[in-house]
């Protein structure tokens, strides 16, 4: 069985040691560090971070030789026991990656534990060696010594060594219970105030056990899929994001962010987010992720089912655990539909596309991007929106086709493709079963007014004041630059791009976003004006004309009126309850 054994007392020099102790079956060994982890879908090159990779066989060292960047092959002269050696970097803190301070360490495993081919489905150890006073949080069981002391833990195979996040440090965890399943929750970092989150936030656990009950009553099972949870939060200045596993999870939230109104709310979403994909992503899983292929992108055509679904009930969630209000999800809710009608790249990128282009889209966004793109999260998630709603229409929901999906595929680790959820939905719905294809594969809009009308709810347009110049600017260091340039708007059209600073528009200075817009509308649209920019650091003159004002957002409200049958209808959605 490998023996991984990882090194953290070097915290100050952020270098991770590592040792792996095997014992071989064949002469050749050959190793391979994963690119990427599962659950975020771009390839990191971890191998970055390691250095020093070196192979020795009772105190003799081998010669490696490198068969790609990330993999090697080494000859070995018998198959007496050896020891593979070499350290990373742990600087980058983020839920995918590692880092190591005088203050705690985070591990995420992918990026640390080299693979021995032919390994992969045997048991792996893990053991770990700490500074002074630190505890270390690991979601694996323990493993004993001969005094029956825990020494370490022990993972089933390779994918569960990998898919084990590490925190480690001198704080500590609480636990709870969710439907009697032991959960931790350990918290490194603390609130703006410099509060412990824990102490500060005294109800936040069992807020935190409503919101799990919820994700287990939408799966439709008693208890949560892990035999015990782990919740690791890491609490930045700024930052927001979580990564899932199969009994635990790593969220990443600003310290601002959490200061805010919502930020608590917020929180609680991300908690719901992970925590459901439990279920939906780890054990109902895509067919081309069954099993996972660690060194190469892996097409996913149904993404938009494992995000965007997630997406969209992670808002329904604390109102259904009874934690927050309705007016509070209806608010978040119409933030995220404003953010979709908002983006212009939803006219261009398919939903199907945005899934299948992940790996080289989504995760590599640039100040361009939004022309061309739309995220497979935010329409996925509309799109379960109207699955929701069409459903419910017709007197079932999405509750129902997520009980059946995880009795059909997940529970017995069977991988879906996108025709067994077609066919899930259309078993409720038959006109799903070409809606739904067609909604993956144009760039329409699905029939969102339509069915937001069905409970009660409408989107109102709010207009800007200022004509439209079809570009994003912002004020820094005194000079105003351009953000974004919408494709096919009055800046694109005139040539302005990304980076330009704007410096006078009809020979008028203009020193601040306030400028801009006062001087737009001293003149109506479609009439040609004289905008002055400077690109690397040239003077240009550009001819622009100005459209009528756009639209800045839109707001979810109640519509007028509305019957109490409406009413009870809208709530029973809300609450995620049958229709």
């Amino acid at each position: 069985m490998p023996l991984l054994q990882l090194d953290l007392r070097a915290a100050n020099q952020h270098l991770v040691g590592v040792c792996v102790s095997h014992t071989p079956t064949q002469t050749t060994l050959r190793l391979s560090l994963p690119a990427w982890t599962p659950g975020s879908y771009l390839i990191r090159d971890y191998v970055r971070q390691l250095e020093g990779l070196r192979v020795s066989q009772q105190g003799t060292p081998l010669e490696l030789r490198r068969i790609s960047p990330s993999s090697w092959e080494v000859g070995l002269p018998n198959l007496e026991p050896l020891e593979i050696h070499y350290q990373l970097v742990a600087t980058e803190l983020s839920v995918r990656t590692c880092h190591l301070t005088a203050d705690h360490g985070f591990l995420a495993l992918a990026a640390v534990a080299v693979e021995i081919e032919g390994e992969r489905w045997n048991p792996h150890g893990l053991q770990l060696q700490l500074p002074a006073g630190w505890k270390p949080f690991v979601p694996l069981q323990e493993t004993g010594n001969c005094s029956g002391e825990a020494d370490g833990w022990i993972a089933a195979d390779f994918d569960q060594l990998i898919d084990t996040p590490i925190e480690a440090g001198p704080h500590g965890a609480h636990g709870f219970s969710v439907a009697g399943v032991p959960h931790r929750w350990v918290t490194w970092g603390q609130t703006l105030a410099g509060d412990d989150f824990i102490a500060a936030d005294p109800h936040w656990l069992a807020d935190v056990e409503r919101v799990c009950q919820a994700c287990c009553a939408l799966m439709g099972v008693n208890r949560p899929a892990a035999d015990h949870y782990l919740f690791v939060l890491h609490l930045s200045e700024n930052g927001y994001g979580g990564l899932e596993h199969d009994s635990s999870t790593v969220l990443h939230y600003g310290r601002k962010a959490l200061a805010k109104a919502d930020g608590r709310r917020k929180l609680l979403q991300l908690v719901a987010h992970e925590y459901l994909h439990q279920w939906n992503v780890r054990r109902l899983r895509p067919a081309e992720l069954t099993p996972y292929r660690y060194g190469d992108p892996v097409v996913i055509p149904t993404l938009w089912f494992a995000e965007g679904i997630t997406s969209y009930v992670d808002q329904l969630f604390p109102y259904a655990a009874g934690v927050t209000t309705a007016e509070s999800v209806l608010e978040d809710l119409g933030a995220d539909l404003s953010r979709y009608l908002l983006s212009p790249g939803r006219a261009v990128q398919s939903l199907l596309d945005s899934s299948q282009e992940g790996w080289v889209k989504l995760y590599k966004s640039d100040a361009y991007s939004s022309n061309s793109q739309i995220s497979y999260y935010l329409k996925g998630a509309v799109v379960a929106l109207v699955l929701d709603l069409i459903l419910r229409r017709h007197g079932a929901s999405l509750t129902q086709v997520l009980h059946n999906l995880w009795q059909s595929h997940g529970r017995w680790g069977r991988g879906y493709h996108e025709a067994d959820l077609v066919e899930a939905f259309a078993e409720f719905h038959a006109p799903l079963s070409s809606l739904l294809p067609q909604w993956l594969r144009s760039q329409q809009d699905p029939p969102l007014h339509e069915l937001l009308a069905d409970v009660g709810l409408e989107l109102t347009p709010e207009t800007e004041t200022h004509l439209d110049l079809g570009a994003c600017v912002e004020l820094k260091g005194g000079q105003l630059w351009v953000q974004r340039v919408n494709r096919h708007g009055p800046a694109s059209e005139a040539g302005l791009m990304v980076g330009d600073e704007l410096v006078a528009l009809d020979a008028e200075r203009l020193l601040n976003p306030e400028d801009l817009a006062s001087l737009l509308n001293l003149k109506r649209a479609g009439q040609q004006r004289q905008l002055l920019i400077a690109r690397d650091s040239l003077i240009r003159s550009l001819t622009i004309t100005p459209a009528s004002p756009s639209i800045k957002a839109w707001t979810l409200g109640l519509v007028a009126g509305q019957t109490e049958q409406t009413t009870a209808q809208r709530n029973r959605w809300l609450s995620l309850q049958p229709a």
